[in-house]
C-alpha cells in the first residue's frame, strides 16, 4: 500500500505593525504643525515691541489663526469623505507644505497687516491637518488601540510647544526672532515628502501592511472570519460609573445630517473649544505673564512656559491608556476629570504667590488636567459614528473647538487692557466650570460595530 504523502502544515501568515510606523510619522507631523502655530506665543513680546502692537491687537492676531482654522473645519471634513484614497494621501501632504510656506513668510513681514494676512494662511493650511490625521487613525487601528492612538496624536500637539520656548531662545540668541520661523519651517518640507512616499489613507492600500495586520485592524481573528460581521461590543460591567456617565446603546450615526443634529456630536464639540482656549492662553499668552507680570529671565520663562505642556503630554499617555485599557473604551471620564481637575488648577493661578516652584507645579499639573481628557474629544466621535461620517463629525468638533480656541486668546487681550491678570485666570477657571457641565450633558455612546 503506498504511503500516504505528508501535506505541510501552513505556516502562519506574518502580522506586521506597519500601523505604528504611520502614527509615528502622524506624531512627529503634528507635532511640527502644532509648534508651527506656538513659535508665535514666543516671539511676540519681540513682536509687540517693534510693531508698537497692543494687547487687544496682538490678542486678535493669535486668534485669526484659530478662526481660519476653524472655517475650514467642515468643508475639509466634507471634502475628506469624497476624496479617493491616494488623493486623501496627497491633499495632506500639499497643506503640510503650505503650512511650512506660511511659517517661513512669519519671518519676513514688515507690518502688522502682514503678520495677519499670514496668521490667516496658517490657520487655513494647517486646518485640514487635524482632520487628516485622525481620519488615518480611525482607519488604519482597531477600536481597542483608538484611545491610545488618539492620545498620542494629542500628545504631539503639546510635544511641539513643549520644545518651543527653548529652541527659539537658542535662536533668538544666536540670530534673532526672525529666524525662529526659517528654523520651524524646515521639517514640515521634509516631513510632507515622507507622508508621501510611505502612507496611504487606508491599510488595505498600503504595500507594507500585511494582510495579517489588515485582518487585525478590522477586528478579525482569523481569515475565516472575514466577511462575518464583528460582534457587538460589550463594556465590562461598572454600574455606578455607568450611571454617572450616562452609559446608553445607540444607532450608529450613519447621515450628514444624523451628525449635524446629534447633541452628542455638538455638546463634546463645545466642550473641546473650552479646552482649546485655556491651551491656546497657555501657549499664546503665559509667556508674556511670565516676563511682564513675574520678571523672570528668559531661561526661566521658557522653563515655566513649557510646564503646561509637559504636563499635557503625561496627562495624554496616561488619558489614551485608562479609557482603553481600564475604562473599555470609554471616554466620558477622564473628559470630566480633566475639566474639573484644570477648574481647580486654574483657581490657584488667581493672586498666585510670586514663586517660581509654585508657578511651575500650578502650570505643571494644570498641563496635565488638560490633556488627561484631551484625546476623549476626538475619540468620542469614533464610537458613535461610521467611518464615512467621522471626518464631517470630527470637522463638527474642530470648528466648534478652534472657534472657542480662537475667542479666548482676543479675550484675554481684551481683559488685560481694561483691567489685569487676575481677570484673565478667572475666564479661564469659568471656560473649564463650561466644559464640566457640557461634557456632563452628553451620553457614553455605546453603538453597534461596524460591518
Amino acid at each position: 500500500m503506498p504511503a500516504t504523502p505528508v501535506t505541510a502544515a501552513p505556516q502562519e501568515e506574518k502580522k506586521t505593525n506597519y500601523r505604528w510606523v504611520v502614527m509615528g510619522l502622524i506624531f512627529c507631523i503634528w507635532a511640527i504643525a502644532c509648534a508651527d502655530r506656538a513659535n508665535f506665543g514666543i516671539a511676540l513680546p519681540y513682536m509687540k515691541k517693534e510693531f508698537h502692537i497692543t494687547n487687544t491687537e496682538a490678542g486678535l492676531i493669535v486668534s485669526l489663526f484659530s478662526f481660519a482654522y476653524a472655517i475650514v473645519q467642515i468643508p475639509v471634513g466634507m471634502l475628506y469623505r469624497r476624496l479617493g484614497e491616494k488623493a486623501s494621501g496627497i491633499f495632506l501632504a500639499v497643506c503640510m507644505v503650505f503650512t511650512s510656506l506660511f511659517t517661513a513668510l512669519m519671518a519676513t513681514t514688515t507690518s502688522v497687516l502682514l503678520l495677519q494676512l499670514y496668521r490667516i494662511g496658517l490657520g487655513l493650511s494647517e486646518g485640514p491637518l487635524g482632520i487628516g490625521c485622525t481620519n488615518v487613525i480611525n482607519r488604519w487601528f482597531p477600536p481597542q488601540e483608538k484611545g491610545l492612538a488618539t492620545g498620542l496624536w494629542i500628545a504631539a500637539s503639546k510635544l511641539g510647544p513643549l520644545m518651543v520656548p527653548s529652541v527659539c531662545l537658542i535662536v533668538i540668541a544666536i540670530w534673532g526672532w526672525r529666524e525662529i520661523f526659517y528654523v520651524f519651517a524646515v521639517p514640515g518640507f521634509l516631513f510632507a515628502v515622507l507622508w508621501l512616499l510611505l502612507v496611504t489613507n487606508s491599510p488595505s492600500e498600503s504595500r507594507f501592511c500585511s494582510p495579517a495586520e489588515q485582518r487585525y485592524i478590522r477586528g478579525e481573528g482569523a481569515p475565516a472570519d472575514a466577511g462575518k460581521k464583528p460582534a457587538p461590543r460589550h463594556l465590562r460591567s461598572m454600574p455606578l460609573l455607568d450611571a454617572i456617565n450616562r452609559t446608553r446603546r445607540v444607532e450608529r450615526l450613519h447621515t450628514i445630517g444624523q451628525v449635524f443634529t446629534s447633541w452628542n456630536i455638538i455638546g463634546v464639540a463645545l466642550g473641546y473649544g473650552c479646552m482649546i482656549g485655556i491651551t491656546n492662553i497657555f501657549m499664546s499668552w503665559i509667556p508674556t505673564y511670565l516676563v511682564t507680570v513675574r520678571g523672570f529671565e528668559s531661561v526661566k520663562m521658557g522653563f515655566l512656559a513649557s510646564a503646561p505642556f509637559i504636563g499635557a503630554v503625561t496627562g495624554n499617555m496616561i488619558g489614551g491608556l485608562i479609557s482603553d485599557r481600564l475604562l473599555d473604551g470609554r471616554r466620558k471620564p477622564m473628559m470630566l476629570l480633566g475639566a474639573i481637575g484644570t477648574t481647580l488648577m486654574l483657581c490657584l493661578l488667581i493672586n498666585a504667590p510670586d514663586s517660581a516652584v509654585f508657578l511651575g507645579a500650578t502650570l505643571l499639573i494644570s498641563g496635565l488636567m488638560v490633556g488627561i481628557g484631551f484625546a476623549g474629544y476626538s475619540a468620542y466621535a469614533m464610537g458613535l459614528v461610521s467611518k464615512s461620517t467621522y471626518p464631517t463629525a470630527f470637522g463638527i468638533v474642530n470648528f466648534l473647538g478652534q472657534i472657542g480656541g480662537a475667542v479666548a486668546p482676543l479675550m484675554v487681550g481684551i481683559l488685560l487692557d481694561h483691567f489685569g491678570w487676575s481677570s484673565v485666570f478667572m475666564y479661564m477657571v469659568g471656560t473649564a466650570l463650561l466644559c464640566v457641565v457640557l461634557v456632563a450633558s452628553v451620553v457614553e455612546p455605546v453603538a453597534e460595530p461596524e460591518a
